[in-house]
């Protein structure tokens, strides 16, 4: 069994679509990055490379290549789900808390659970997803930006 952490953080701006978990939440600004700015998926695709021991998302899908210029972090997590396959490993479970102040994203953690399951090939109670708020502490408790923290726990099998 391996263990593996995830963490990102991206600026909230306007003009660009909120997409957590691969779910496109209703809100006046959107994460800010190369990709769609998932942070919940990066902070996934982290924890499982790390696990696996490949790596970061950053080396798999560099932020200079233009391929990945506004992907969609669930065709992200897809191949990294290929290349943890690849490396011998099945996931046991995923833990994550994404950290926002705004919106309320408790109506949302189903459909985030059923998108990464089927990104991942992945039965919904081996997901477990969790919001946070910083108390309006910091950048993040301002509104300006969101985090995501993720755990993966893999297993060889048998």
């Amino acid at each position: 069994m391996r263990v593996g952490m995830g963490y990102d953080v991206h600026r909230l701006v306007e003009g660009r679509p909120l997409i957590l978990g691969g779910v496109a939440i209703p809100f006046e600004k959107g994460l800010m990055g190369h990709s769609d700015a998932d942070v919940l998926l990066h902070a996934v695709c982290d924890a499982l490379l790390g696990a696996a021991g490949l790596g970061d998302i950053g080396m798999h899908f560099p932020d200079s290549d233009p391929r990945y210029k506004d992907i969609s972090s669930i065709t992200l997590l897809a191949k990294v789900m290929g290349r943890v396959r690849e490396a011998g490993y099945r996931i046991a479970n995923l833990d994550a808390v994404v950290t926002a102040q705004a919106p309320r994203l408790s109506p949302f953690r189903e459909a985030m659970v059923d998108s990464i399951g089927r990104a991942l090939g992945l039965e919904a109670h081996r997901i477990n997803i969790k919001f946070t708020t910083t108390e309006k502490l910091g950048a993040m408790g301002k509104g300006e930006g969101m985090g995501a923290l993720c755990v993966a726990l893999l297993e060889n099998p048998p």
